[in-house]
């Protein structure tokens, strides 16, 4: 059975949930592989993959023939260096950073699409300088104070070097596990309710 899992997931403990599927059903030969969205989004509709966890824009479905459970929901913060002028704002506005430069997902991803989809609805536009995959690639420039970013507040570390605001009209995010529609197999089954029971036993927590 194959996973995909996109580096943003906060809703849940992505290594505690294979640790804990893989004690119950260690007959499985489960592959996790990291990636985006889209990419994801394509494999479970085309087969090449039976589970993913997923993060996109809160106003757009996951891709029609995907069965999803949303596991999450909420605003991204704008990261910045410490030192960088809005640092100690205790709320920020999208107008309030639309001269900075803006590091980011890759462009026509559900990542890079949350902040374009904002910053459009606001009547603003942006300069994104720098795309990656990687957040922490995209936290180590905002330190350098070469950019700032939007993330889930759970994707921020706690660092002295870096400040999370609030945004009050920023992008709002939905986060999912997903499967193909149509016959989903045994272990995929019990991998989705291993997910579930997590969410349960956090929200308990």
């Amino acid at each position: 059975m194959s996973v995909g899992v996109i580096p943003t997931v906060t809703a849940v403990s992505v290594p505690d949930i294979i640790a804990a599927f893989h004690a119950s059903h260690p007959h499985v030969d489960l592959t996790v592989r990291s990636g985006g969205s889209n990419e994801f989004m394509r494999d479970l509709s085309s087969g090449r993959l039976d589970v993913a966890f997923l993060g996109v824009d809160a106003d757009v479905a996951p891709a029609s023939g995907l069965t999803a459970h949303e596991i999450a929901r909420g605003r991204l913060v704008a990261v910045v260096a410490s030192q960088h002028r809005l640092a100690h704002r205790g709320t920020l506005a999208l107008a309030d950073l639309a001269d900075e430069t803006f590091i980011d997902f890759p462009a026509g991803s559900p990542g890079r699409l949350q902040g374009d989809r904002a910053f459009a609805a606001a009547g603003l536009q942006r300069r994104v300088g720098f795309e990656a995959m990687s957040t922490e690639f995209m936290l180590a420039l905002v330190e350098l104070g070469l950019g700032v970013c939007l993330l889930p507040v759970d994707c921020v570390p706690a660092n002295p070097a870096l400040r999370a605001v609030p945004v009050a009209d920023g992008p709002c995010r939905a986060e999912y596990v997903a499967w193909g529609s149509f016959n989903p197999s045994p272990a995929s089954r019990a991998f989705i309710e291993q997910v579930k029971e997590s969410i349960a036993l956090h929200m308990v927590g």
